[in-house]
């Protein structure tokens, strides 16, 4: 599984939270989801994974400075 089919699953689960709630219950059958905290966090962390892998990697790691006075 691809780091954006993840991302597409994270996104599903949060909104499933947020239009059916945490958890249901019907009869003695209970559902609960996951935690929406943790799917923001997962979330979060899968699209930094998505635009760094989208991201040119020549001089990925680069600062500039400019010092004046010298």
């Amino acid at each position: 599984m691809t780091v954006s089919e993840k991302l597409e699953e994270v996104n599903t689960a949060i909104t499933k939270v947020l239009g059916g709630g945490q958890s249901y219950q019907m009869g003695s059958r209970k559902l609960t989801r996951a935690d929406l905290g943790v799917l923001r966090e997962m979330r979060k962390e899968l699209q930094a994974e998505v635009a760094a892998e989208s991201e040119s990697h020549l001089f990925g790691n680069t600062s500039v400075a400019y010092f004046e006075g010298r």
